[in-house]
């Protein structure tokens, strides 16, 4: 994000971006260097001569001298220098590509565009280029959980609502819905990449008065980009607004996947844990501790992403044809959630495919209230047996409170019960404790998961 001046002598920096290294990978936080934004606007400028010429608007050879500029890498110290004088950016940007062009020979550059068609133009570009590298992060998140899931596709533990013991489940059940829901945010992320890959060489309030729409169609063609079908010399906001909300979206999720890995990591749980490195320490003051920090610290990433969201609505009301109240936002937003979300994405599939998983653990807690997770198939079977509806539950909770309070065995309690032997027939009874039952649609579920018989 830029650094604002506290004086007007004092000159704007451009090459900081906000967010911190500590959370930030290269490949992600070039896009957003300064050094990216000046190159892809000196294509914009530069395409948009190409264009002009094309269609004899100027001459030819001012628009190949442009070119000259091609490999020069802009001095962002000396864009500073003239901003400081100029209080405008762009202005300040050209300034300096005369300099390396010559100012005869760079006297058509941005002629009829006005300086949102630079900034909003390359904004897209860059998230963009943004997408495709989140796009690919969410890849190899899903091929991480798509590993996991196979691998304990049967691996029984008990699920849980509202942190309470209910039926069993597996861990490859657990692991196969955050795979379907991360790749439904890689639909998401794959459709606003689309939403937001626009760009707008339209003039002043965009009515193209001073520039052809045929520049504008170059220049996009020469980005990968589309013309935006109606720009008010800015590209509307409700496509920014779309794109950070599913980045938030995705950061929810990375959370929800991080605080079931918490949660199994507890050390009353323990059915899972992030992996400990060989000499890492879990606290300053207790050598004992293992503590999910990676999770936690996702968790927080999370939090950051979102913050973007918000700003990003308000955004989309603009004041007439333009005004630049979004302009200071999306220095932020833009680099910090992606940027946040990049690094979590890498963060969480290296913390999914070095997870330690502990069965005996999983079966150890299915037992620590023996048999009671089976009190539903039971009360099903008190049903079709003829019982009330209510008389079978009755019949069934006051066995399954005294595995509550004094952790019997509730199947022995049940063989106990002369009315519900009278009504099953203890054959019956020992039948409804049969694991097995609650994993007979695993494969009808993966299969719809994964597409695969």
């Amino acid at each position: 994000m830029a650094q604002f001046r506290t004086a007007a002598t004092q000159p704007l920096t451009h090459e900081s971006v906000n967010m911190i290294e500590r959370y930030s990978r290269p490949e992600m936080v070039s896009i957003w260097s300064a050094a990216t934004k000046f190159k892809i606007w000196y294509e914009i400028e530069a395409h948009a001569c190409d264009a002009m010429a094309d269609i004899g608007v100027i001459p030819r050879e001012n628009a190949e001298a442009v070119w000259k500029a091609k490999d020069v890498e802009f001095d962002v110290a000396r864009i500073d220098e003239i901003e400081a004088v100029t209080k405008h950016d762009v202005i300040a940007f050209l300034t300096h590509l005369a300099e390396h062009v010559g100012s005869d020979e760079a006297r058509f550059v941005h002629q009829g565009m006005t300086s949102s068609d630079v900034l909003d133009t390359c904004l897209n570009v860059q998230l963009v280029r943004a997408s495709d590298i989140l796009i690919a992060d969410m890849e190899k998140l899903l091929a991480a959980l798509k590993t996991r899931a196979m691998e304990h596709k049967m691996t029984v533990r008990v699920g849980r609502s509202h942190g309470i013991h209910a039926e069993p489940t597996t861990m490859g059940l657990t692991f196969a819905r955050f795979y379907a829901e991360m790749d439904r945010n890689l639909a998401r992320l794959r459709a606003v990449r689309e939403e937001v890959a626009t760009g707008a060489i339209s003039g002043a309030v965009g009515t193209f008065a001073n520039i052809d729409p045929r520049v504008e169609e170059h220049v996009c063609k020469q980005l990968g980009l589309t013309p935006e079908p109606i720009s008010t010399q800015v590209i509307p906001r409700d496509r920014n607004a779309m794109f950070f909300s599913v980045l938030g979206v995705i950061a929810s999720s990375i959370e929800n996947v991080a605080i079931e890995i918490r949660h199994m990591q507890r050390t009353e749980v323990l059915e899972g844990a992030e992996f400990f490195s060989m000499g890492q320490k879990g606290s300053s003051a207790m050598p004992h501790k293992k503590n999910p920090v990676l999770t936690e610290n996702l968790t927080g990433l999370a939090r950051l992403v979102r913050m973007a969201v918000i700003p990003a609505m308000e955004n989309v009301a603009l004041w007439h044809e333009r005004d630049i109240s979004h302009s200071s936002v999306e220095r932020a937003i833009g680099p910090d959630a992606t940027i946040t979300l990049d690094f979590a994405l890498a963060r969480l599939t290296g913390v999914v495919e070095k997870m330690l998983i502990f069965p005996d653990n999983m079966l150890d807690n299915m037992n620590k209230f023996p048999g009671l997770v089976m009190s539903q198939r039971v009360l099903l079977a008190l049903t079709q047996a003829g019982v009330s509806r209510e008389d079978a539950y009755s019949m069934v909770q006051r066995n399954a409170l005294k595995v509550w309070e004094e952790r019997l065995d509730f199947q022995e309690l049940l063989l106990a019960d002369a009315e519900v032997v009278a009504a099953l027939g203890e054959d019956a009874i020992k039948e409804k404790f049969d694991m097995e039952y609650h994993t007979k649609h695993v494969d009808t579920i993966f299969a719809r998961v994964f597409g695969e018989g």
